[in-house]
């Protein structure tokens, strides 16, 4: 199969310079704003990413992956598809062997030197890098037209943005809770108001205290959260059930959050990856500030 990578914007002007070889590729945007043609439908799909697995999957086109990275935990299916590495150390080799005819690529957290080496080499590479719910309901559509997996990919794409806009709707006049979001322990991390998980905070009626942080992952003091002194303190930890990073907070008795005990846990794989089961993941976190609220 012939394979077409093209960067269509702003090149000749645009689409009504494109060969009429390529008129009926199939072509989508992707989270870099590069355009991404195939001349058909892509069977043999490689995700990069924990969450570009999970998107590719909720796309419907889980049987047209032949390569994952580690951590790619969900569906159960995935779990017997070829392992090409971790998302930061990519075996190329391994990779290549399963002749993937489209890559999806973790902008910030796969190494740009392998991913260069795979356009170089021809493979068409579509980055995941989502910032907003909109971009992962459109990241989904756009996996089912390149899969030609469309019907179920819109299908779950309006399901997804009708639960985020459900939430909006049920929270956008709540009172707000000043919230912390632990993303690490050591170093401790947050994000500002640029990360997804800090517009879960927001959907929620919540306050991120560093949302004014010039970098997208500050790392910060101890010192710094209790000079915050948030009402509510939420991580999602590393493991589905160790909620270990909120027992150091529970030394710190005059930090409101503790003297509420509103030390809350949300499993990583629902808030801490951009995919559909981020929506599962809001309503959990906004039951948690709803529990804040009325602990007032």
């Amino acid at each position: 199969m012939r394979i077409i990578l093209l960067v269509l914007l702003g090149w000749l002007g645009g689409w009504a310079f494109v060969p009429a070889a390529f008129a009926d590729a199939i072509c989508v945007l992707d989270d870099r704003g590069q355009t991404v043609c195939l001349e058909q439908a892509a069977t043999r799909i490689a995700a990069l990413s924990p969450g570009a697995t999970e998107l590719i999957y909720a796309a419907g086109a889980g049987a047209s992956v032949v390569a994952v990275v580690s951590y790619s935990d969900y569906p159960e299916a995935v779990k017997s598809v070829a392992s090409v590495g971790s998302h930061t150390r990519l075996d190329l080799e391994r990779l290549l062997s399963l002749q993937p005819d489209l890559v999806l690529a973790w902008g910030t957290g796969n190494p740009s030197e392998q991913i260069d080496t795979l356009v170089r080499l021809g493979l068409p590479v579509y980055y995941v890098e989502p910032y907003e719910f909109k971009d992962i309901a459109r990241n989904i559509e756009n996996l089912g037209k390149l899969a030609g997996t469309s019907t179920v990919a819109d299908a779950e794409a309006e399901r997804f943005s009708s639960g985020i806009q459900a939430l909006r709707e049920r929270y956008k006049e709540a009172s707000p809770v000043r919230t912390f979001y632990q993303v690490w322990a050591e170093p401790l991390m947050s994000m500002n108001a640029s990360h997804y998980i800090s517009k879960v905070v927001s959907l929620c009626g919540g306050i991120n205290v560093f949302a004014d942080s010039p970098r997208l992952i500050p790392r910060l003091s101890q010192e710094a959260v209790l000079l915050e002194n948030p009402e509510a303190i939420v991580t999602g930890g590393m493991g589905e059930q160790n909620a270990a990073w909120l027992d150091p907070w529970r030394a710190f008795p005059n930090l409101l959050a503790t003297q509420k005990d509103n030390l809350f846990f949300v499993p990583p794989s629902l808030i801490q990856r951009p995919t559909p089961r981020l929506l599962e993941g809001a309503q959990i976190l906004c039951e948690k500030l709803d529990i804040a609220r009325a602990r007032r």
